[in-house]
């Protein structure tokens, strides 16, 4: 599947949400435990810009308007000093998995971080979740850190791997 994504709009965000929940039964990907609603994720959705934090989302090249992935830059920690870094979280719907677009999705949001002013790029992964694990790692992320049983999925605790990448090398003041 080649790679074509777009800014999202507002209108995109009831397929993001769609897709984000129908990762929820699987229990590998998202720390919610029911779906969530279009409103709960409002002020998230406005949390991203195209200029600094994007929200992208692909839509079927065989039907054109359904969404079928998206990926988010997220800020981390919120904090100032923090601004050269950022989360990436890649949703695909089940119609698009194992044909190759997250890695299409994380090598394009790689590519576009620097002109966003993003140095360093993470990702949070459940410990138990080896294909995100190894598409991350493949592109030369490395664990940063372990939270161990941090989450109780369906009574089983589970850990929360950090891996992250750095892009340039940061400038520091003298």
């Amino acid at each position: 599947m080649s790679l074509s994504y777009r800014d999202a709009t507002l209108d995109d965000l009831p397929a993001i949400v769609a897709i984000y929940n129908s990762t929820v039964p699987s229990r590998q990907v998202t720390a919610d435990l029911e779906p969530v609603s279009i409103e709960s994720r409002l002020a998230w959705f406005h949390a991203h810009g195209p200029h600094t934090r994007p929200l992208w989302v692909v839509e079927d090249p065989r039907q054109p308007g359904r969404v079928i992935a998206w990926l988010s830059f997220s800020d981390f920690y919120g904090r100032p000093a923090y601004q050269r870094t950022a989360e990436v979280s890649i949703y695909l719907d089940e119609s698009a998995r194992g044909q190759g677009l997250g890695k299409q999705l994380l090598a394009a949001s790689l590519a576009a971080a620097p002109a966003l002013g993003i140095d360093t790029v993470l990702g949070f992964i459940f410990g138990h979740n080896d294909a995100s694990l190894r598409l991350f790692r493949g592109f030369g992320f490395d664990a940063w850190g372990t939270l161990p049983r941090v989450a109780v999925l369906d009574g089983v605790e589970r850990d929360l791997v950090i891996l992250g990448k750095r892009l340039a090398t940061a400038t520091a003041a003298a």
